[in-house]
């Protein structure tokens, strides 16, 4: 560590300086602000393992952590990115990080992505950690989004293996419905469940660089690939696919139609996995989400937690080193374990549970780019109105084109263009 002799520098610098000045540096030097979001104790022991290891490894450095419940962090960060920040503050990638990057609070991080090899090591988050071209974002952890599904109902029914492609996946579902079962469980109540939905077939029609520009404002709803989205998703419903009522069951309600074998499958992220008695665990199944397309480079879900430093930090050496002790494999895999997640570092070790395996290597392996999902890709009132915007679609499929006209007005008053 670099923490005395800069100290000592900092005092020469600045001896033709105030005292008071010269005071205030040096307390400052040597002491890393560190403030974190948390929800739970185990996500609060994680935390406070790895800043322990941390100070092992730094003894020169003193660290004063802070550790604010998820909800009150969340209001708080804009209060002290503006005034008087931390060192590190952790936060989220995506339209989240961009929102604060693009006011300039927010360090650009591209010379830590280079000297510290992330971008081998994180490749598949590197969109979601750039705005205009920059890295401001160290990526810690993320879960995989895809298809849940019955193993003994597909076997029931004759389905020999997970489908690969639109065309196997729709033949399955016919399949289901054909012997009683309801293919697909959904509960729209919950409106984000439905952007589940939203999100990957415009991954998978369109791909990632285009979903981005329609969640940036960029791309007016009344785009006829903003359509294919909503006529391919009226095929499932008209099929039947889905569950009867699906905007009377929020996700707690919706479960059980999985777990008692009257669905087959579910579109959903991996943190429901907790959820599943053993039982039901021994008959899951995880695939990823069909593809539709094979010209569209695939992309996925797969939101992600992230280190900052903010532009207005005191200590920006020691906040560097930090984020280079963490974004290593094992801190990734200690971390992702802790935080009930999947490490974003692709070098990390694969996680023991099956499920999570397998959404680790989706997530590790996609050239399409990681996708934020949908409230967390775009401002949150258009986010808001689009998933308004997607019941009013489920309750009624034939009124597309009068849903994304009214979507299209939304989008113009709110990004004014």
């Amino acid at each position: 560590m670099r923490t005395k002799p800069r100290t000592l520098l900092a005092a020469v610098a600045l001896a033709t300086a105030t005292l008071t000045g010269a005071f205030a540096t040096t307390a400052q030097a040597g002491t890393l602000e560190v403030n974190i979001a948390f929800k739970g104790a185990s996500q609060r022991a994680v935390w406070t393992q790895v800043i322990d290891e941390f100070k092992k490894t730094h003894p020169g450095t003193e660290v004063k952590v802070s550790f604010v419940d998820e909800e009150a962090y969340k209001v708080q960060l804009p209060n002290w990115l503006t005034t008087a920040p931390p060192d590190i503050v952790n936060w989220h990638d995506g339209e989240r990080m961009a929102y604060y990057a693009q006011r300039g609070l927010f360090e650009d991080l591209s010379p830590e992505w280079q000297k510290n090899n992330w971008d081998s090591m994180y490749a598949s988050t590197k969109e979601a950690s750039s705005y205009k071209g920059k890295q401001y974002a160290a990526p810690t952890v993320y879960y995989s989004w895809g298809m849940f599904y019955r193993k003994d109902l597909f076997q029931k029914v004759g389905i020999a293996g997970e489908p690969k492609t639109w065309n196997e996946f729709l033949d399955d579902c016919k399949k289901l419905k054909a012997a009683g079962i309801a293919p697909i469980a959904v509960g729209g109540r919950d409106a984000w469940t439905l952007a589940g939905w939203f999100d990957y077939l415009d991954l998978r029609l369109n791909g990632n660089k285009f979903h981005q520009q329609l969640m940036a404002g960029e791309v007016p709803y009344t785009d006829p690939r903003v359509k294919k989205v909503y006529t391919t998703w009226k095929q499932l419903i008209d099929a039947g696919y889905f569950i009867d009522n699906s905007l009377s069951y929020d996700l707690d309600a919706a479960q059980p139609f999985l777990f008692q074998g009257k669905a087959a499958m579910m579109l959903m992220g991996t943190f429901i996995t907790g959820g599943f008695s053993p039982t039901v665990k021994q008959q899951m199944g995880y695939f990823q989400f069909p593809i539709i397309d094979p010209n569209v480079p695939t992309a996925e879900d797969g939101p992600v937690e992230s280190l900052h430093i903010p532009a207005k930090a005191k200590n920006k050496a020691d906040a560097r080193a930090f984020l280079a002790f963490t974004q290593t494999p094992d801190v990734g895999a200690q971390l992702a374990k802790g935080l009930g997640s999947l490490s974003a570092n692709s070098k990390s070790p694969e996680p023991d549970d099956p499920i999570s395996k397998i959404g680790f290597q989706i997530l590790a392996n996609t050239k399409g780019g990681i996708a934020q999902f949908y409230d967390r890709d775009m401002t949150k009132e258009m986010a808001d109105e689009g998933m308004k915007g997607m019941q009013q679609f489920i309750a009624d499929p034939t009124k597309i084109d009068s849903i994304l006209a009214q979507l299209e007005e939304t989008r113009k008053r709110i990004y004014k263009k």
